[in-house]
């Protein structure tokens, strides 16, 4: 693993804990020396990406992220641009609605609403969706570049619930019957009990760098509400779209 990708693993680490960590607990959980955390901790803090804390000696995530992400952006507004359309999606449908956008390092949650009931579906920000158990994922393949499309289908697919797609040719008609609809179905394929529907965001070049998706408990999940789903899923989708690029060639409205 190289020095940036240490450090890379190091800021997701201090993401995705308690708030602040000990050195300690910071290199057991990289399954690194403490010397070489360290060493890597003190050059992320010259950069203002980790802050210690004076008293407790603690470390966090530093200011400096922020400034990144709104340098980011200001050249790329896929959150401006977005997040009105997630949140009023959350506020018509009731249920959690979350956005994705796909990077190297897979489709990554980036936005969620959830919903106000108590039996609710939660999605962690920054966490990677898994292609093939996911419908952000599903969508996403059904949309995107053949060559992403076509590693994916050679796996590997670890199965989160018995439900869970686990090989290529099945893969491959979910994908394809996304592609017809233009919306697709998640039924409980990365966690038991849960049922979602996804589109897709194009790009300029109409290919997907994202998808938004409705997330429900499977028992108040119907057939019709489904469809209903799907349509306001597609509707938002080509909304964000269009915020971003514009309405794309030979693209119509719903």
């Amino acid at each position: 693993m190289s020095t940036v990708a240490k450090a890379i693993s190091l800021l997701e680490l201090l993401g995705s804990g308690a708030p602040e960590s000990a050195l300690a607990d910071i290199a057991k959980a990289a399954g690194f020396d403490k010397a070489t955390v360290r060493r890597l901790l003190v050059s992320l803090i010259a950069q203002g990406l980790v802050e210690q804390d004076e008293t407790t000696r603690f470390y966090r995530l530093g200011a400096g992220l922020t400034r990144l992400a709104l340098m980011r952006e200001a050249q790329f507004p896929f959150l401006r641009m977005a997040v009105p359309v997630v949140e009023a999606l959350a506020a018509e449908t009731g249920e959690t609605v979350h956005l994705s956008e796909y990077s190297k390092r897979g489709l990554i949650s980036v936005h969620v609403v959830e919903s106000a009931k108590a039996n609710r579906v939660s999605v962690p920000l920054g966490a990677v969706l898994p292609m093939h158990a996911t419908a952000s994922g599903i969508v996403f393949l059904a949309f995107t570049e053949e060559r992403i499309r076509q590693r994916i289908l050679a796996g590997p697919m670890p199965a989160f619930t018995t439900f869970t797609i686990g090989d290529a040719d099945t893969l491959a008609d979910h994908v394809a019957a996304a592609r017809a609809r233009g919306h697709s179905i998640g039924a409980q394929g990365f966690e038991e009990g849960v049922m979602s529907v996804a589109a897709p965001i194009l790009g300029a070049d109409g290919h997907a760098l994202g998808a938004i998706a409705v997330a429900a408990p499977r028992v108040r999940t119907q057939k019709g509400d489904i469809e209903r789903l799907g349509v306001s899923v597609i509707a938002a989708g080509r909304e964000i779209g269009e915020r971003l690029f514009g309405r794309l060639p030979g693209q119509k409205r719903a």
